[in-house]
């Protein structure tokens, strides 16, 4: 492993440390404090099913069916996951993106890793050198483009 590697994977554990990101779902009703309308539009559906079906009669003696299927699909709703950031996932294309997303590209690393980077007696001067490039050009850098530093 390299000084970049370490010291990247350092910081991201720390990010999953400071940010408690532990894959764990965790009860939480932010669902309903962003999306108002969808909440409401939930219920009134779901009231409106249990209208129709009180009505049929063949459908009256299945209500504790709906009841379940609605509780069961919505509840996911009320549940955040905090999917924790792996250095191993950085520029991996498969099916963890839809879960973490594309993280390493949208988030920036924080001043201190570059600081570490350059203050750095581990890495040589040629990464040192297109660092300061990167920042100068960029101004603030992402951990895919510190990932990339470290292929060099």
């Amino acid at each position: 492993m390299t000084e970049i590697q370490r010291l990247l994977t350092d910081t991201i554990e720390q990010l999953n440390a400071e940010e408690k990101r532990d894959n764990r779902p965790r009860f939480s009703i932010s669902f309903i404090r962003k999306h108002p309308g969808l909440f409401i539009g939930m219920w009134i559906g779901w009231f409106a099913t249990l209208w129709v079906m009180l009505e049929s009669d063949t459908l009256a003696g299945s209500v504790w069916l709906l009841v379940v299927l609605f509780a069961l699909l919505n509840g996911f709703f009320f549940f955040d996951i905090h999917p924790r950031y792996r250095y191993d996932d950085i520029d991996v294309l498969d099916l963890r993106v839809c879960y973490n997303g594309e993280w390493y590209n949208t988030r920036n690393v924080p001043p201190t890793l570059i600081d570490k980077i350059l203050h750095s007696p581990g890495v040589d001067e040629q990464q040192k050198s297109l660092l300061h490039k990167m920042v100068a050009t960029k101004g603030e850098l992402s951990f895919y483009d510190i990932f990339s530093l470290g292929r060099l």
